[in-house]
């Protein structure tokens, strides 16, 4: 019979006693192995008792995102997924990932620099915020690559990145002043979509005045997706409002059940005191006006409660429509993951967001998001598509290159390959008997 965490913690403190009254840590031998059984054996047995049954539904999700990366591994011939590092801590063995986040307060506890109920209350309160962060990224996460998946059925392609890696994180990705894009996909027929998760923060500075342009970037709400029409490889504004390019879409992403029923202090935007500048710019005066509206009060409420509190209490079911007053988008999608009681969906469609609720994990119910998302992509000037041709083909660029260059015909091989289409085209008839023939002769 497993013994609980309460009980190991006596024979441990009991051993502690007996094997190192001064509590140095430093064991040898069978000590060593014995107080790391013991120490690991609490850890998880305080993971369990703390989390209970929800273990198993965090280790049925991590399968469930596993299987959706496989899938647009797939479908768009990607090599892996590059992770955050809490993150892909916690898909690769949760309860191990849980019990790692307790290590510093169970040493506090046996070195009595914690009560046993400071310990329960600052380690449980550590495990289940990581419970329900890494819950909140699994579903988010499975959103953003099941509809991958669906743009990859419907001929979409990655250009972005060229290393063919699905990232799901940020960081340091923006230390070069830009704000990257986490993915491009590309449609021959359409163009391109532009994805971008969490995207408004900070980047890159050197020196005050730097620091001064891009402080709203600091401040910045962050919504769960963007994406764009077009190849768009950095949605910097710092002179608009937002400080970012506006988005063709947002999609906000819910996991709980109740996600409506919450809330939440807004503080990134208040955290520090505003100087006179930061007060009168657009992005703040935007911000008020945004909430003002949301909350139902005048822009001088909102400013004192802000003065007071340098943070403001929001239901998530505001700050989601307070991504949408804010950012302006042409549309923005909330996926729940489940059912949303109608006069919910009410208040959120009333002010221009549209609904997918009881998702749950099935991806055909994100279909018609997919089809969304498809129609606004769009090409521009600078777009291009990555053709892979064999090396006899490659050959053949070349051999036509050295012989425009005997004739002083110096083009880069871009515009090499567009003249070989373009010919190819006004001789298109020719073209086609020549090709017919070829397939006739193999088939002799």
């Amino acid at each position: 019979m497993t013994k609980d965490w309460m009980a190991i913690y006596s024979e441990l403190k009991d051993f502690l006693n007996t094997k190192d009254p001064k509590r140095t840590f430093n064991f040898r031998g069978i000590d060593a192995e014995k107080f790391a059984k013991l120490r690991d054996d609490l850890r998880e047995q305080f993971v369990e008792f703390i989390i209970g049954s929800e273990i198993q539904i965090a280790n049925e999700w991590v399968n469930t995102l596993k299987q959706a990366f496989r899938e647009v591994e797939k479908t768009l011939g990607m090599r892996g997924e590059l992770l955050p590092k809490e993150f892909k801590s916690f898909i690769e063995e949760p309860k191990r990932h849980l019990m790692k986040k307790i290590v510093f307060y169970l040493y506090d506890l046996l070195r009595d620099k914690i009560s046993l109920d400071e310990f329960i209350k600052t380690a449980g309160s550590a495990v289940r915020t990581s419970l329900k962060t890494n819950l909140r990224s699994i579903y988010q996460s499975w959103v953003y690559v099941t509809l991958l998946s669906l743009l990859g059925e419907k001929g979409g392609s990655v250009i972005y990145p060229e290393l063919r890696y699905i990232i799901l994180g940020r960081s340091g990705r923006q230390k070069t002043g830009w704000i990257p894009p986490n993915l491009v996909l590309y449609f021959s027929s359409k163009g391109c979509l532009s994805f971008f998760l969490e995207a408004p923060r900070p980047i890159g500075w050197e020196d005050s005045t730097d620091l001064r342009k891009i402080w709203t970037l600091y401040t910045a709400l962050r919504p769960d997706i963007l994406v764009y029409g077009g190849r768009i490889l950095n949605i910097v504004q710092l002179n608009s409002n937002p400080p970012i390019k506006r988005p063709h879409v947002i999609i906000e992403c819910k996991e709980l059940e109740d996600w409506y029923k919450r809330g939440r202090e807004v503080r990134g935007p208040f955290a520090k005191p505003l100087s006179v500048e930061e007060w009168r710019s657009k992005w703040i005066t935007g911000l008020w006006d945004g909430l003002a509206d949301i909350l139902g009060v005048t822009r001088s409420d909102v400013v004192k409660e802000v003065k007071k509190r340098k943070a403001l209490r929001l239901k998530d079911i505001q700050i989601v429509t307070l991504y949408y007053t804010l950012y302006k988008p042409d549309s923005m999608y909330l996926v729940s993951r489940a059912r949303v009681p109608k006069e919910v969906k009410a208040y959120l469609r009333a002010r221009g967001l549209k609904v997918y609720d009881d998702v749950g994990f099935n991806k055909n119910k994100l279909r018609s998001l997919a089809n969304e998302l498809y129609k606004i992509a769009k090409r521009s000037k600078e777009d291009y598509e990555l053709l892979e041709i064999d090396s006899g083909a490659i050959e053949l660029v070349n051999e036509l290159e050295t012989t425009l260059s005997r004739h002083g015909i110096k083009l880069s091989r871009r515009r090499i390959i567009k003249k070989i289409l373009e010919f190819a085209l006004k001789n298109k008839d020719k073209l086609i008997m020549d090709i017919l023939n070829e397939m006739y002769s193999k088939n002799i």
